[in-house]
């Protein structure tokens, strides 16, 4: 039988397969950087354009990126489900809004997102963020950053995440490691409701055994089949 209702969780093995640099990975991003220094609010107040140069050169180089097959399958299955959907990702890229994703909710914020911390206003970054960027609404320049979660942090749109996840019958984990919270708790809270779980990953996530199924294998792969199985048992 087919769900009714589904939460998918995206992480950076899903946006890896388009030439993302990962974070956590051996010779990922943290491997280069001190994350205090360019992912904390403390390390913006010390040297704020350390962290725009930072995230600056991560917004340049979605240029040189493209939606891969994984995140095409997801908007394809947006489009095509008559149930409910959500698509919560941990990633700051704009490949899933590329694929043609709506349905969808990023928890750390967005890349391609600025928010001014004098009065609160989230607006388009454009291509670069200096401690001379003036918001748009307010006026006042030294307050714009980066729209992305920081280490110390509350992730975005909890409440709404938490009530999908307790309404749906089917949650899927795409790209993740299992190691980052509290999205690593997600299918424990779901499970915990009723859902069916599963994991697609490219190898068994730290919390593996939380999944009622699994199945490994490159993203781009796995998931245009899984995805292509589920509309098919739909029918």
């Amino acid at each position: 039988m087919a769900p009714s209702s589904i939460v998918i969780l995206t992480g950076a093995g899903i946006s890896a397969e388009s030439g993302v640099d990962t974070f956590r990975d051996k010779d990922g991003i943290w491997s280069k950087y001190d994350l205090n220094d360019v992912a904390t609010p403390e390390g913006f107040a010390r040297n704020p354009a350390m962290v725009h140069d930072f995230y600056n050169q991560r917004r340049a180089s979605l240029a040189n990126v493209k939606p891969n097959p994984a995140h095409e399958a997801l908007a394809r299955l947006e489009q095509a489900w008559h149930g409910d959907f959500l698509l919560v990702t941990q990633n700051i890229d704009n490949l899933h809004e590329r694929a043609g994703s709506r349905k969808l909710i990023h928890m750390h914020g967005e890349l391609t997102r600025a928010f001014c911390a004098n009065c609160n206003i989230r607006c388009d970054a454009g291509e670069t963020l200096s401690v001379e960027t003036a918001c748009a609404h307010c006026g006042s320049r030294g307050y714009m950053r980066p729209d992305v979660v920081w280490f110390g942090e509350m992730p975005y749109r909890m409440e709404r995440i938490y009530a999908a996840l307790n309404a749906c019958d089917l949650f899927v984990s795409i790209g993740t490691s299992g190691n980052v919270y509290p999205a690593a708790q997600f299918v424990q809270e779901a499970g915990r409701a009723g859902a069916h779980t599963l994991e697609l990953n490219l190898e068994p996530s730290l919390g593996f055994s939380d999944f009622a199924e699994a199945e490994h294998g490159p993203a781009g792969t796995i998931v245009p089949r899984w995805v292509e199985r589920l509309l098919a048992s739909r029918d």
